[in-house]
């Protein structure tokens, strides 16, 4: 198990020390490894008013897709906690879950019929393209509430709280949403990890201003290996970011946890 375990380390980490070396490298041609040492591609890269442009684009679309996943995820998540009839709960769970079950491709796809039309002219804006990265991370967000709702039983607090004489909202504001405030959170952050990421759908409906950065690094592959190495460890370090962030977040709700229940 631990020659498994080491294999598969290998086998991540690997390519992502070899895009670290090539990034550094002078020159990789025909060799095992790159030749000379220089950290000229990372300036080449900031640059460069594409990549620079990608990269905000990128961000935008980051924080406008974790804004308004939040704002539906928490709603959504709330009534299909509360639904009574499972049957309804069962299908509406199917229906937020199929944009994890679609590929991004055929969403893509779709997306491009949909906002190519006549009625619908929108194809390449900025909008429709953080509505395609909702679309694909909000039921990530949605299962991680939904199951924390559960594990935390707020219906019984909710109903305490109500024969307390709170109404809705009060409930709402000074129960339910303090205690998702962790899983809320780290949904969060997943939400940006594949919002930043995503390329399937982005390459397909974003416009020539509005590419994100995974779009845009994709043609640096067709020049100087040093530059498309330098690109790719930028995203990489930006994903590194957002797990560290994640992972200090669970560690954080652990340790409230364990706080409260010493």
């Amino acid at each position: 198990m631990a020659v498994v375990t080491i294999l598969y380390l290998l086998y991540l980490l690997v390519p992502i020390l070899l895009l670290l070396v090539g990034s550094l490298g002078e020159s990789w041609f025909n060799t095992a490894l790159p030749t000379g040492f220089t950290t000229g591609w990372y300036a080449q890269v900031a640059a460069d008013g594409s990549f620079r442009r990608a990269f905000t684009t990128s961000l935008i679309v980051c924080a406008a897709t974790c804004a308004i996943s939040a704002l539906l995820a928490l709603p959504l998540a709330y009534a299909l906690h509360n639904l009574a009839h499972r049957g309804v709960r069962a299908a509406l769970r199917v229906v937020t879950l199929l944009p994890v079950a679609v590929p991004p491709l055929v969403l893509g796809f779709g997306f491009v019929l949909v906002f190519s039309s006549d009625e619908l002219p929108f194809l390449g804006s900025l909008w429709v393209l953080i509505g395609g990265h909702v679309a694909l991370a909000l039921p990530y967000l949605l299962q991680a509430l939904v199951a924390d709702m559960r594990h935390l039983n707020l219906q019984v607090l909710e109903q305490a709280a109500a024969a307390m004489g709170a109404g809705f909202v009060s409930r709402f504001v000074d129960i339910v949403l303090p205690s998702l405030r962790h899983s809320l959170l780290s949904g969060l952050i997943m939400v940006a990890a594949l919002s930043l990421g995503e390329f399937q759908l982005s390459n397909l409906v974003a416009g020539f201003l509005t590419r994100p950065y995974p779009v845009v690094l994709l043609q640096a592959f067709y020049g100087a290996t040093g530059f498309a190495c330098a690109a790719t460890v930028v995203l990489l370090g930006l994903a590194l970011l957002a797990a560290i962030a994640g992972g200090l977040t669970a560690r954080s709700a652990k340790m409230m946890q364990q706080g409260g229940t010493a």
